[in-house]
């Protein structure tokens, strides 16, 4: 732990209500119960002093190590390889379900496949983001650690009633656990991490335990096998699949943004977020990657989830607008925004920020995608019924009186409100998908007012957002800056992409904002956000280009971008939110919206290579 492992070099856990990080070498450095944004249990991720951590590594000084999943499964196995024996290390969390429950479970099972290996054990829970200290109670069957506010994480040996002479334990002055394990070829022992155990520690038979890992495989290989997908990528695809569905509330069918917390986009820079909530935009963008592989419940969970947004908010006229651009997974909308200074943040990247403040920012945006999620949704079969109906008429009457004004933006700047070009598209998108669901399905709708305010914003669009100078359409009214969002013009139907103005765009944002296939989302020198720093290319923003270059009959170039884009997955298949000039992965990990990209972007690109 003396220095911070690589943002990529890591493995994602879950169990469909929370998240665990866990390194290429084995520990987890990551882990927040009972829910995504709850306090984190281990988060040397974020202070490797004082973060917490739970590490199961061999004592040898040097090793090699491996990592990978089981096919088709969220069980991760890490491997170890020295010259004496080679072991591995099997993780993963017990699939809760859809009821809330504040018992969450993560098994760590130590297998040796070749020789012998001494396993070195470290359990350092810290609790509340390390703000609660805590004391330890060791029984004949595990440990119990018991913060002062009366949490506890209780751990539970897997083993044989002989095994208790292979274990060599030592309680530090932190009341930390430690213990070596020594096993030969063919041994496995493991341990269980429980939070609100219903009972003191206890011991799994190895009978147990095989019952528990042939579950969770059978749980996912199920879950997979609904996937229509049969395209060129179906790995990369699966795995994001796969990634997608390990950060979605099941409860409530809400996506997170990422399961963590302030990893920065650049290296002792302040940008540094908590991306443990729902976005509208990116939960939204999860409706198309969902049907497109054929997982409909997923879809339709979150189109229950986003019409109840619509409801609770309908005719609330704040400055944000009825809808907020993020809440919590179960709905709620508290998100303020704090700062653990008792932490260093990753590698030294301060300022380590929880909630967000950019909860009710003025981001037009949203309004679109959630009315393009819905009408996408409509047509594989999934309806609103008539309260979603008319609440959304409501959100569409407060958009129709508010969509000509200045906004935060879809990168959630904090410079100052603007007339983005991106905000007016999506609410063109908005009236434009309001409208074909009021004729599809025969509901009530203000048509004319619609009609005229698409018409409105179509017209301003083409005269306000485009530069004669730049010959493409730019990031704000006034202004020459590019920007990466509006690459989605012809994706949403904006401007058919054979248009000369788009492919003129397309053009000078490979000139200003691709460097070697990767893509930037603005220049901040340009386009000031209110943030000291700079930061790396945007990898939703290189998915984005792909598809627009599909889109374009640019097929060749699409294929060689995507190609290279996934070369820059780290070694699962695993995107964090940028990639630095170095290659290596910056922001929070892994991100919802990168994997959406790719599936979209994999689904664009097959069709149109089928097509030539």
């Amino acid at each position: 732990m003396d220095e911070y492992p690589l943002i990529e070099n890591h493995g994602l856990l879950g169990d469909l209500q929370t998240a665990a990080l866990v390194t290429a070498d084995g520990t987890v450095d990551w882990f927040c119960v009972p829910r995504f944004d709850s306090p984190s249990v281990f988060g040397a991720l974020l202070d490797k002093e004082k973060g917490g951590h739970c590490t199961v590594r061999p004592i040898h000084a040097t090793y090699a190590t491996r990592q990978l999943y089981l096919p088709d499964t969220a069980v991760l196995v890490t491997r170890f390889m020295t010259e004496a024996g080679a072991g591995e290390v099997i993780d993963f969390m017990p699939v809760t379900g859809r009821t809330v429950t504040s018992r969450h479970r993560l098994v760590r099972m130590v297998r040796c496949v070749r020789g012998s290996m001494t396993f070195d054990v470290e359990i350092a829970p810290r609790f509340d983001y390390g703000r609660k200290a805590h004391r330890m109670h060791i029984t004949e069957h595990g440990a119990v650690f018991a913060a002062e506010d009366g949490t506890e994480l209780t751990v539970h040996s897997i083993r044989e009633p002989e095994d208790e002479r292979m274990l060599d334990v030592l309680i530090d002055r932190q009341d930390d656990l430690h213990f070596s394990l020594t096993l030969q070829a063919g041994q496995q022992r493991g341990l269980m991490l429980e939070s609100d155990a219903d009972g003191p520690p206890h011991e799994f038979r190895l009978a147990d335990y095989q019952r528990l890992f042939e579950d969770t495989v059978a749980f996912w290989r199920s879950w997979m096998g609904q996937s229509r997908y049969s395209g060129r990528w179906r790995e990369a695809v699966e795995r994001s699949a796969i990634t997608l569905k390990l950060m979605t509330y099941a409860p409530s069918g809400a996506l997170v943004a990422a399961p963590t917390a302030a990893l920065p986009e650049q290296l002792g820079g302040e940008r540094n977020w908590d991306y443990r909530f729902t976005w509208i935009r990116d939960a939204s963008f999860s409706v198309y990657a969902l049907l497109g592989l054929g997982f409909t419940e997923e879809a339709k969970a979150f189109i229950v989830w986003l019409g109840n947004r619509v409801k609770e908010r309908a005719g609330r006229d704040g400055d944000s607008g009825p809808l907020n651009i993020m809440y919590k997974v179960d709905g709620s909308s508290d998100l303020e925004e704090q700062i653990l200074d008792h932490w260093e943040g990753y590698a030294g990247s301060a300022p380590v920020r929880i909630g967000n403040g950019a909860a009710t920012q003025l981001q037009l945006d949203i309004y679109g995608e959630a009315l393009d999620s819905i009408h996408f949704a409509d047509r594989h079969g999934i309806q609103l019924g008539h309260h979603g109906w008319t609440s959304l008429l409501t959100n569409l009457d407060w958009l129709a009186d508010h969509w000509d004004q200045a906004g935060d933006g879809l990168w959630e700047s904090r410079g100052g409100r603007k007339n983005y070009t991106y905000g007016r598209v999506m609410s063109w998108v908005a009236f434009d998908r309001a409208l074909r669901l009021a004729e599809s399905n025969g509901r009530p709708a203000a048509a004319a007012r619609w009609h005229r305010a698409r018409d409105d914003i179509y017209e301003q669009v083409m005269t306000e957002g485009w530069s004669e100078e730049r010959r493409a359409f730019v990031q704000h009214y006034g202004g020459e800056v590019l920007d990466s969002s509006l690459l989605r013009m012809a994706t949403v139907g904006f401007i058919t992409p054979e248009d000369p103005l788009w492919i003129s765009t397309l053009d000078a944002m490979e000139q200003e904002l691709v460097s070697d296939s990767l893509v930037y989302r603005y220049d901040p020198a340009a386009s000031p956000d209110g943030l000291r720093g700079t930061e790396g290319t945007f990898s939703l923003c290189t998915f984005m280009y792909v598809d627009a270059l599909a889109r374009a009959g640019r097929t060749n170039r699409a294929r060689l971008v995507f190609e290279k884009m996934l070369g820059y997955a780290n070694h699962l298949g695993l995107y964090a939110e940028e990639i630095d000039l170095t290659g290596r992965q910056l922001g929070n990990f892994p991100q919802a919206f990168t994997h959406l990209a790719l599936i979209d972007a994999a689904i664009t690109l097959n069709a149109s290579l089928d097509r030539r």
